[in-house]
């Protein structure tokens, strides 16, 4: 008895600071979201240029296409298309695996709660939706479909189907109610990061069905507990700015952008009330899309190396589009707070230039960002710290995707949906095994490189990135010097013992312009050639230009056709995809012992600056398995020291360190300066010399 009337006790107190008048201002602001009308005009229309998706598995995604507009012959198809006994023919509720055809039918009753509660839309309390809805919605009830994927029991249909029980809620019977509430109770508050974030919305949907204050409350405080850093190997935002799931892995391009989504949408809903979610926690979440997710975002695209596992069609739009709604519905927190968001905001959708301009590095995941004002340019990495991808149903063909894969941007549109087409063995950035094997498809939280000795040293300017890799028994030392003008990438003690061949990508980009390569004092159109060692070999794609000058290799174009089931099990074997792709590789052969390569990638040049670029300009003064450093002109020296030991960087310029570490030196009028870190994470000192 004395427990019972404790907790009792309890959730009336949480219930009993809620004003009289919220709920309904709280129901009413969440009917407001779930009909887009807090949204952007401008953000909207932006986003209907870009064709809907049909097949879609990633929540995010699914709510974006929520967002576009629903036409009246749309909805007169789904209406004339539903059987008698309120099913849509071509979706099977018997299939019960992960694809699950049943979540369909939850989404297509959602557009039809969705017109007609929408005071805006010419069906708007149309008779002929309403019985469309009852006949739907009782099919899903008789059915009372289960997936084996726990996620859609626990987490989308409630999520669906609840945003439809509010929106219609007036017309449902008492039997349809009692019904919905029985879907709801399949959410339960519990989990981690943004899975706990989705139940908890899902619970607080059910206390705005039961018109209960106190759940209400409940789930308002379970996910206020969510708006956090995550610190040590916690789940969620993480100190550098990016957002971990599943492990340490980077998840900015899916868990990342549903957790901001989720935030942002009980944010506004809560605005203004007592149940408004904290100011003071709410600074992780405006530190993480302002900083951690805007250096991501390039040309209202995300960043290839930010999208994990999901590599969806249209994936780099869909994601940039999610993150700046939850950017746009930030900005208008009556807290104020716009101007961070704003600033992404502006520059994604053109009106704005580049900001965050430099060299930044993902500590906690591996993960180099590199920002000028007319490109930008990402290496990832993995490492006995960090999962560098998974796959599950999703990324099919990935295993090298974090084996040191280097995009480079101007327009945004370089990789764009390129992947059905891609030889998966020739990532860009990446030295691998070029056999003709499937690739095998990773386990969750499969770690990928053994190694520790992976990470960058910049002084915001320039920046050394490095990566010990050791996989598969393929070792290499890799490592990108990042500058205003270029990105200059080095490998060294490049070895196996397997008679497989071994290759290092320089590119594989879609073919949008001949590809050139100069020969003879004159740039010449490339079909197929190779190029040798000694001597630099030229090359220039539409904005980006490449200087191979230590190894050789292959140039290549051709048209290409994949399947988007090879790599997406969502999408059926018919969804095919043909695309023209240009490829640069430099070839190590077979059981290579101290294998190197040298070159450049120059974004935003010209035909004009790539002929005429000065190899003198920077000096190689160390490629070796002990160390990779280089000299920008005469004032300053990147460094990467696998072990303790000294290294001759120019005549009367020698350095040493009694650790292992990577160094960013620069002579200055009154000295030098030193940038240094630990890519094992494991020291707390070192001692350098220069002379």
């Amino acid at each position: 008895m004395t427990k019972t009337l404790y907790l009792l006790l309890l959730f009336w107190g949480v219930a009993v600071g809620m004003k009289a008048d919220e709920l309904p201002v709280i129901r009413q602001r969440y009917i407001e979201s779930i009909l887009c009308m807090n949204s952007d005009p401008q953000l909207l229309a932006h986003l209907c240029q870009v064709p809907r998706e049909a097949i879609v598995s990633d929540q995010m995604v699914v709510e974006l296409m929520e967002r576009y507009p629903i036409t009246t012959g749309r909805v007169r198809q789904r209406i004339s298309s539903l059987t008698a006994q309120g099913n849509w023919p071509d979706l099977d509720f018997n299939d019960r695996e992960t694809s699950w055809p049943p979540k369909f039918h939850a989404s297509r009753l959602l557009e039809l709660a969705k017109v007609w509660a929408d005071p805006r839309h010419e069906l708007h309390a149309s008779p002929e939706v309403a019985e469309a809805i009852h006949r739907a919605l009782g099919y899903w009830f008789r059915m009372k479909p289960v997936c084996r994927n726990w996620w859609y029991n626990q987490i989308f249909t409630p999520k669906v189907l609840g945003a439809v029980f509010v929106l219609f809620e007036g017309q449902l019977t008492d039997t349809e109610r009692q019904e919905a509430l029985a879907v709801m109770d399949k959410a339960r508050i519990g989990m981690t990061a943004q899975n706990k974030v989705w139940l908890a919305g899902n619970v607080l949907v059910k206390g705005l069905l039961l018109h209960d204050p106190a759940m209400v409350a409940q789930a308002r405080d379970a996910i206020n507990e969510e708006i956090k850093s995550a610190p040590g190997t916690a789940e969620g935002i993480k100190a550098d700015g990016s957002f971990h799931q599943h492990g340490p892995q980077q998840q900015a391009g899916n868990y990342g952008a549903a957790y901001v989504a989720t935030l942002s949408f009980w944010a506004y809903v809560l605005d203004g009330t007592s149940l408004a979610l904290d100011p003071a926690r709410f600074e992780s979440v405006s530190g993480y899309v302002a900083h951690g997710v805007r250096r991501l975002l390039w040309k209202n695209r995300l960043d290839v190396n930010s999208l994990g596992r999901q590599l969806y069609r249209q994936a780099q739009r869909h994601k940039a589009y999610s993150y700046l709604f939850s950017a746009n519905a930030l900005s208008r927190l009556s807290g104020g707070g716009q101007v961070p968001y704003q600033a992404m905001y502006d520059e994604n959708l053109g009106t704005a230039p580049a900001g965050l301009l430099g060299t930044y590095h993902y500590w906690k995941s591996d993960i180099t960002v590199h920002r000028r004002p007319s490109w930008m340019a990402s290496v990832r990495m993995s490492s006995s710290r960090v999962i560098g991808t998974e796959s599950g149903t999703d990324n099919m063909k990935g295993y090298y995707l974090a084996d040191g894969a280097l995009y480079t941007y101007v327009d945004g549109r370089e990789y764009e949906d390129i992947f059905p087409c891609w030889d998966w063995r020739k990532v860009p950035g990446v030295t691998c095994y070029q056999d003709g094997k499937p690739l095998r498809v990773m386990d969750w939280q499969e770690r990928q490189n053994t190694t520790a000795f992976v990470g960058n040293a910049n002084d915001g300017e320039v920046g050394i990135t490095a990566m010990n890799l050791s996989r598969d028994g393929l070792h290499a030392r890799k490592a990108w010097i990042f500058t205003p003008g270029y990105v200059l990438c080095l490998g060294a003690g490049i070895r196996s013992d397997s008679a497989c061949q071994v290759a290092t990508s320089v590119e594989q980009a879609l073919l949008r312009d001949s590809l050139l390569h100069w020969q003879d004092g004159q740039w010449l159109p490339v079909a197929d050639t190779r190029f040798a060692a000694g001597q630099p070999a030229r090359f220039f794609h539409r904005q980006t230009g490449y200087i191979v000058f230590d190894g050789q290799g292959r140039a290549y174009t051709g048209e290409r056709i994949g399947h988007w089931n090879d790599i997406m099990k969502i999408y059926p074997r018919s969804e095919t995809r043909t695309c023209p792709v240009y490829t640069l590789c430099l070839e190590h052969g077979s059981r290579p012992q101290d294998g190197t390569y040298g070159y450049l990638v120059l974004p935003a040049a010209t035909r004009g600056s790539v002929a005429g670029f000065d190899l003198s300009s920077f000096r190689v003064a160390c490629n070796t398995s002990r160390c990779q450093a280089v000299a920008l002109g005469g004032d300053t020296y990147l460094v990467a020291l696998y072990e303790g030991g000294a290294v001759r960087l120019a005549p009367g310029v020698d350095f040493a360190s009694d650790k292992g570490g990577l160094f960013v030196l620069r002579v200055r009028p009154d000295g030098w300066t030193a940038h240094v870190a630990d890519p094992t994470q494991r020291e707390s000192t070192l001692t350098l010399t220069v002379n």
